[in-house]
C-alpha cells in the first residue's frame, strides 16, 4: 500500500515538472506586433430628423428688390460666330517677258517646224526635192500656201546669195525670215485703257471648247498683273457653272463679277456688266459671252446684239476671238464667220502649248488681218502671254 502510494506521488511530481517545461519554452517565443490601432473617425453629423431643432441662421448681406437686375423682355443676346476669313487674294506673276519664260512649253513646235527646217536646210545640195520638203514641212505647222510660198522663195534667193552655209548663219537667216513672216510691226497691244473714258470695254468670242471662260479669267488676271482694276460680266448664260466658273477666276485676283440668272439674256448681263463698271471706276470690263457655234445663224446674231446693246454706254474697245492652235486650218473657218458679225481686233490663241502647228499663228493673222495677242502656253492660271514674235520664233528654231 506505502509502494502504490508512493508511485502515485512520484508521477504527480513527475507530471507537474513536464507541464512546467512547456510552459517555459512557450513564454520564450516571439510574439506578433499587435495590430495598428485604426485611425479615430469622426462620424458625420446625423441628419435632421423631425423635432430636431434648427440651428441658428448666420447674418448674410441681402440685396433689395431695387438692387436686382431684372430682365427688361428684350431678345436674347444672341453670340455670333466670328466670320470666316476669305480666301487671300492672289498676286499674279509680272506679264512682262512671260513668254520668254513659257519657252519651254513650245518644244514639240520647236521640234517640227523649226529643227525640221534647219535640218533641210543644212543639207549640202538643196535641190528641188529638199525645197519640197521645205514647203511640206510648213504646209505641216500649218502656215498656209501663200504666207509658205513666200517664205521659200524668199529662202532660196538668199541661201543662193549666202552660198557656203554654216549652221550660225542658217539659223540667223531663218530666224528673220521667220519674224517677218509673223509680222513684227503689228500692234499687239490689248486696247483697255481708253483716253477719254473709263472702262475700256473688252468682248470675248470664240465656239464651245477653245477654253473661252479659262481664257477671259486669266485675262484678268494678265490685267491685274498690271495694275488694272477689273470687272467681269459673265454674260455665257447658256452653259451651266460658265458664271460660277468665271467668279471664281474673279475672287482669286480680286475682281468684281457681275452674273445674271441661268438662261437670262445675255445682252442684259453685259449691259449691268458695263454699268457696274463704270459706277466702281474700274479701268476694264471684260465680256465673256456663250460660246455659240459658228454654224448656227440665230446665235451669231445674238452675238451682234450683245455688241450693240453695250455699245449703248460706250463703244467696245477689244474684241478677242479665241482660238484652238490645235485645229489648224478649220479654225480659219471659224475665224472667218466670226469676223462676219463682229469686228474682230485680236486673236487669242490656247493650247499652243506642245502643238506642232504654230503655224496657225501666220495663217489667222493674214486671213482676218488682225494681231495674234495672247497666246495660250499650258494648263496654269499664269499661262496665258502677250505674244511677242521674236521670242516666239526664237522658240520655235531653239538655241
Amino acid at each position: 500500500m506505502d509502494i502504490v502510494i508512493l508511485a502515485v506521488v512520484i508521477a504527480v511530481v513527475v507530471l507537474g515538472a513536464l507541464g512546467g517545461l512547456i510552459v517555459g519554452s512557450r513564454r520564450k517565443k516571439q510574439l506578433p506586433p499587435p495590430p495598428p490601432a485604426a485611425p479615430d473617425i469622426t462620424a458625420p453629423p446625423a441628419e435632421p430628423h423631425v423635432g430636431d431643432e434648427a440651428e441658428t441662421p448666420r447674418e448674410e448681406p441681402r440685396r433689395t428688390i431695387e438692387e436686382v437686375d431684372l430682365p427688361d423682355g428684350s431678345a436674347p443676346v444672341v453670340v455670333e460666330e466670328p466670320p470666316a476669313e476669305a480666301p487671300g487674294i492672289e498676286i499674279p506673276e509680272p506679264t512682262a517677258g512671260r513668254l520668254v519664260r513659257l519657252r519651254a512649253r513650245l518644244s514639240r513646235s520647236q521640234n517640227a517646224l523649226g529643227k525640221g527646217l534647219l535640218t533641210l536646210l543644212s543639207r549640202e545640195h538643196l535641190d528641188e526635192d529638199t525645197w519640197e520638203e521645205i514647203e511640206d514641212t510648213l504646209l505641216t505647222a500649218d502656215v498656209g500656201v501663200q504666207p509658205t510660198q513666200e517664205l521659200v522663195e524668199r529662202l532660196r534667193e538668199r541661201v543662193k546669195v549666202l552660198g557656203t552655209r554654216t549652221p550660225d548663219e542658217l539659223r540667223t537667216l531663218l530666224r528673220e525670215e521667220l519674224i517677218t513672216l509673223v509680222g513684227p510691226d503689228m500692234d499687239r497691244a490689248v486696247k483697255t485703257e481708253p483716253e477719254d473714258r473709263k472702262p475700256g470695254i473688252v468682248m470675248v468670242v470664240g465656239v464651245n471648247g477653245t477654253g473661252k471662260t479659262t481664257t477671259t479669267g486669266k485675262l484678268a488676271r494678265v490685267l491685274v498683273a498690271d495694275g488694272q482694276s477689273v470687272v467681269l460680266g459673265a454674260a455665257d448664260t447658256f452653259r451651266a457653272a460658265a458664271a460660277d466658273q468665271l467668279q471664281t477666276w474673279g475672287e482669286r485676283v480680286g475682281a468684281h463679277t457681275v452674273r445674271g440668272p441661268e438662261g437670262g439674256d445675255p445682252a442684259s448681263v453685259a449691259f449691268d456688266a458695263v454699268k457696274e463698271g463704270k459706277e466702281m471706276g474700274a479701268n476694264v470690263v471684260l465680256i465673256d459671252t456663250a460660246g455659240r457655234l459658228h454654224t448656227k445663224t440665230g446665235l451669231m446674231d445674238e452675238l451682234g446684239k450683245v455688241k450693240r446693246v453695250v455699245e449703248k454706254q460706250a463703244p467696245v474697245d477689244e474684241v478677242l476671238l479665241v482660238l484652238d492652235a490645235t485645229t489648224g486650218q478649220n479654225g480659219l473657218v471659224q475665224a472667218r464667220v466670226f469676223a462676219e458679225v463682229v469686228d474682230i481686233t485680236g486673236i487669242v490663241l490656247t493650247k499652243l502649248d506642245g502643238t506642232a502647228k504654230g503655224g496657225i499663228v501666220v495663217a489667222v493673222q493674214r486671213e482676218l488681218g488682225v494681231p495674234v495677242k495672247l497666246v495660250g502656253l499650258g494648263e496654269g492660271a499664269d499661262d496665258l502671254a502677250p505674244f511677242e514674235p521674236e521670242a516666239f520664233v526664237d522658240a520655235l528654231i531653239g538655241e
